[in-house]
């Protein structure tokens, strides 16, 4: 849903595969363009730095080792994948980070978004086997889906039921960007993009001394080509994320479609006229999360007053994108208009 404007990302869901890197170093001073798969999607980091390739691509395999087996609900033996089976209450650092992140945004939207969805996403085929077999029954998973029926004490997770469990999908990608960009800054590069499957975090100027700029796509069903743009944006020592029904969502057995967004208080798909929302923040797993939230409340579910509502709490941007009679409609930032 975002990509930068000379280079096409397809979003994807955090999974597991190998990871192969190219990477180049330009003649043109220490600048380099690293390409590759981890989390189950792409990757890309472009660093103005006198840090070597093989340094930062060495950098990029670790933190997607800790980050999938901290986070990952596609890897069995990740920590999270173990936590919701019962075996462990204990949590390490970036669980209680994104529990804790993912709290905000539910009070935010009064529980529309909501991290204990797992069992909704799994019954509704975007889980681990992917599969939906028929219509679930909504009303015997609801019981054990709510932010509230979760607690973090002690680093240990306190549950009343087991069968409250935790996807952390609509945030770990972000914060796994964020994890890199850290990285980065540690290793003293003060110019970067990191891209993982949409997912940006931008700092510094681009190889050409100019801002980051990256495109919003047009949210038109299954659009994988990625060859049309509603909006090019700069992007400023931030992040931004995209989330969107266009392109992850399949028909149930009487022909209705059933997006992957999962509205946590009803149980069933988040399918309004909101097309596409994207949100600019100071960190990629802020604004990872809140594109989701926004995208859960819909447009019945008021996400513009939400939108204009962390704009000016937390001085974020965003790009809302709403279908009408006329085709599309645009409610946005005055930046970006």
């Amino acid at each position: 849903m975002l990509a930068r404007i000379d280079k096409l990302i397809a979003l994807s869901l955090i999974g597991v595969v190998s990871l192969i890197f190219a990477a180049c170093s330009p003649k043109s001073g220490d600048y380099h363009v690293i390409e590759g798969g981890a989390l189950g999607t792409f990757v890309e980091v472009r660093a103005s730095s006198e840090v070597s390739s093989d340094a930062i691509v060495e950098m990029i395999m670790r933190v997607d080792s800790e980050a999938k087996m901290s986070m990952s609900i596609f890897d069995d033996n990740s920590l999270l994948s173990r936590v919701n089976r019962g075996e462990t209450d204990s949590l390490d650092i970036h669980l209680i980070a994104n529990i804790e992140l993912a709290e905000r945004f539910s009070e935010l939207s009064n529980g529309r978004y909501d991290i204990t969805v797992k069992p909704l996403t799994d019954a509704w085929g975007f889980g681990q086997s992917r599969d939906m077999a028929e219509v679930p029954n909504v009303d015997s998973l609801m019981e054990f889906v709510g932010y509230d029926l979760i607690d973090v004490v002690d680093g240990r997770l306190v549950r009343e039921d087991i069968r409250t469990q935790i996807d952390l999908n609509s945030i770990a990608k972000g914060y796994t960007v964020d994890l890199m960009a850290e990285e980065l800054e540690l290793m003293g590069v003060e110019s970067y993009m990191i891209n993982i499957g949409g997912e940006i975090r931008c700092k510094g100027v681009n190889s050409s001394g100019s801002a980051w700029r990256v495109a919003i796509e047009t949210p038109y069903d299954n659009n994988f080509a990625m060859d049309s743009f509603e909006k090019i944006i700069e992007v400023h020592d931030a992040a931004i994320a995209t989330s969107g029904n266009y392109r992850r969502f399949h028909l149930d057995s009487e022909g209705n479609k059933v997006a992957h967004t999962i509205d946590p208080t009803t149980g069933y798909s988040a399918v309004s006229g909101l097309l596409s929302a994207t949100v600019v923040a100071g960190t990629c797993a802020e604004a990872d999360a809140a594109a989701t939230m926004l995208m859960a409340c819909g447009t019945d579910g008021d996400a513009l007053r939400v939108a204009n509502e962390c704009a000016e709490r937390y001085g974020w941007k965003y790009y809302l994108i709403f279908a009408d009679d006329d085709g599309y409609r645009i409610e946005c930032s005055e930046e970006y208009r």
